[in-house]
């Protein structure tokens, strides 16, 4: 990680880090829709109850995910030199297509390692926007082993999926426009992954005294692990069909989980696939496992949430069809 941390700009986490990330990526991003389906309304709290949901539409986000916030947020703060040298990280799809597409945009060589099973549609997102290809074995070992190849043989900059101040901040830009555009919420659902977009949204909401809740999938439970005993527990064999969802807590992120996050929910991964359909059936959009976990925690905790407006961020939409096992309930 030599360099990073030189990056201009990269100072330690904190609100106004976030509200100025809003204003740098402002230009370059889509500021996607908050969309609410009466019919998903009364599903989880009945006709009623008066539970609301507000989806903020991430999968709408340029490279069909919220990745693009962060990814873009870091490479502006690049150095020319910096620029030219490159950048390279690590990812199962998302991560790598964002960083992929803000590479393109801002002229930056892009180097993505990216795991041998991660979805198809994934892997020609990243290809689509020109990013140098290296296919790595699963797990977090491989991933680690690839990172310090680079580091140790390049000068290009590691950009991390998700563990460092302006990859939280542009992930935390979501939350902001969404409590923008509905400002009476009474708690925020984002899904919990290596925690970029969960802090981000953490520390957006708890400044204004929302609050907010993690969710996971049952076969990839680490965080909620790592949130129950208090230190960061190594990720789970990647099982889940939620493939954007398999990887391990941060140091950056784990502290401000610790400190705004009220709860880590886990659900199913047939869970998961039930609630996938609903929404695509409901609000009309595409999402993909990862993202459905949310609506998911809402239809299996209903007694946390009945009654409540709440803020529900659909991460991405990048879904490889033939993976998923619509029929396997």
């Amino acid at each position: 990680m030599t360099g990073w941390q030189h990056i201009a700009g990269a100072d330690d986490l904190n609100l106004n880090l976030i509200l100025r990330a809003e204003k740098l990526i402002a230009s370059y991003i889509v500021q996607t829709p908050v969309l609410n389906s009466p019919c998903l309304d009364q599903a989880v709290g009945g006709a009623s109850a008066g539970t609301q949901l507000w989806f903020k539409c991430e999968n709408l986000q340029k490279t069909g995910a919220f990745k693009f916030r962060g990814a873009c947020h870091a490479l502006l703060h690049l150095t020319a030199e910096q620029r030219q040298a490159g950048v390279y990280t690590v990812s199962s799809g998302n991560h790598g297509a964002a960083l992929a597409h803000a590479g393109q945009l801002l002229g930056v060589p892009v180097h993505v390692a990216v795991p041998t099973n991660a979805p198809k549609v994934k892997k020609q997102n990243i290809a689509r926007y020109g990013a140098h290809i290296t296919e790595i074995e699963p797990g977090m070992a491989a991933r680690e082993a690839q990172v310090a190849h680079w580091q140790a043989t390049s000068a290009m900059q590691f950009i991390p999926p998700y563990n460092h101040p302006l990859i939280i901040a542009g992930q935390g830009t979501a939350a902001l426009e969404l409590i923008k555009s509905q400002p009476e919420l009474d708690g925020i659902l984002a899904p919990l992954g290596g925690g970029g977009l969960l802090s981000g949204t953490a520390m957006i909401a708890h400044s204004q005294g929302i609050p907010v809740w993690g969710v996971e999938p049952e076969l990839a439970a680490d965080g909620a692990a790592s949130f129950k005993t208090g230190s960061i527990q190594p990720a789970m064999p990647p099982r889940s069909i939620c493939d954007g969802l398999l990887t391990s807590l941060g140091t950056h992120t784990f502290p401000v989980l610790q400190d705004y996050v009220s709860d880590i929910l886990v659900v199913s991964d047939i869970e998961v696939i039930r609630a996938m359909k609903a929404l695509w059936q409901s609000l009309k959009v595409i999402v993909e496992p990862s993202s459905a976990v949310v609506y998911a925690a809402v239809c299996k905790y209903p007694e946390l949430f009945q009654g409540k407006r709440l803020g529900l961020i659909l991460s991405g939409g990048n879904v490889d069809l033939d993976r998923v096992p619509w029929t396997g309930e």
